[in-house]
């Protein structure tokens, strides 16, 4: 939604302030998905918003539903032709998580994630960002799903903090209470590891959550499939956590995917155990273990009783540790799986 043009149609109209936060009201809250359904507002400028005013700043191409219905996938064109991928889950009856992405493909070209393949297209402007949650309220609305956006969590399509100008003020509006008001624990920035952007994070949003997708805790590994680590390090890494700590104090998740006969041995386990040892705050990291979930190429996924054996060894050494519910596979809207191209 674009909020300024909103504002200067209104004053040209001589409209009175209040006008503002009434239409916001309607939509941010009330999930109305047209300007036609506003009844707070006069006929006369119900017909002029929706005639000078596009309430999303996309379309929808296809939308995919899991078959137990715990997850719904939605491919978006841009106004440029560019398309991305927003995903809505639910993992527990009733609430729903919506997953972002802040970007038009991705730069870092992680081997295990379909969204680096297509390369990195651009960035996604503020609006373009806010209004996959906005999205998502309207089609809860519209098709009657029990239930309500509990969470909002930045791990769809690129890395966010490589658009930071962008996600900070997507995170404001997302916060604001004129508009969705959610509350900033509820929503959730997932990183594979950008230090500047971590402590940014600390710096304007302290009580929104960050997630690590670390998955690797040796450099020589984590250099192989995640490029990124080449220029940030586990070292530099480990340093902005410890910088984080002293200025938030807030657990960190520590995102590990588990991946066959790569990083899924007991000796990794150690290795893992050994990494969360070394932080001043260990306390405060939580991993957790992600089955992979894998579209193409040679890699596979942990068997079941491996995950069971690598989390067992992880508590056995006092490391807080769950296996994260994987939803959404059916879809490809798991973990790892969004490339902005949905196919039947």
């Amino acid at each position: 939604m674009q909020i300024e043009k909103l504002k200067e149609i209104l004053a040209n109209n001589g409209e009175p302030k209040f006008r503002l936060s009434q239409i916001q009201k309607a939509i941010y809250q009330d999930g109305v998905s047209a300007f036609l359904e506003i009844s707070t507002i006069s006929k006369y400028l119900r017909k002029l918003l929706e005639k000078e005013m596009k309430f999303l700043s996309f379309k929808v191409e296809k939308i995919l539903v899991s078959k137990n219905q715990n997850s719904i996938k939605v491919l978006l064109k841009l106004s440029d032709g560019n398309k991305i991928e927003t995903v809505l889950l639910s993992p527990m009856k009733n609430k729903w998580s919506v997953c972002v992405s802040s970007q038009v493909g991705c730069a870092l070209n992680c081997v295990f994630c379909a969204t680096g393949k297509g390369g990195f297209q651009r960035n996604l402007t503020t609006e373009e960002i806010a209004d996959q949650v906005l999205f998502w309220k309207q089609f809860i609305k519209k098709n009657k799903i029990k239930g309500k956006i509990s969470n909002v969590v930045y791990m769809g399509m690129g890395e966010p903090f490589l658009n930071w100008k962008e996600v900070k003020k997507s995170l404001q509006n997302l916060i604001e209470l004129n508009l969705f008001g959610f509350g900033a624990r509820s929503i959730s920035v997932s990183t594979a590891g950008i230090p500047e952007g971590i402590l940014n994070l600390a710096k304007n949003f302290p009580q929104v959550n960050l997630a690590i997708s670390l998955h690797f805790v040796r450099n020589d590994l984590r250099s192989r499939f995640m490029p990124i680590n080449k220029i940030y390090d586990l070292q530099l890494l480990s340093k902005s956590l410890e910088e984080y700590f002293k200025k938030c104090n807030r657990k960190v998740f520590l995102e590990y995917i588990l991946i066959k006969n790569i990083n899924d041995k007991i000796s990794d386990a150690e290795e893992l155990a050994s990494f969360v040892a070394s932080f001043s705050k260990k306390n405060l990291l939580h991993i957790n273990l992600i089955r992979g979930n894998f579209t193409e190429g040679k890699l596979k996924p942990s068997p079941f009783f491996q995950i069971e054996e690598f989390r067992k060894y992880l508590e056995r050494k006092g490391v807080s540790v769950t296996v994260r519910k994987s939803v959404g596979e059916d879809i490809q809207g798991a973990c790892g799986q969004l490339a902005g191209k949905v196919s039947f």
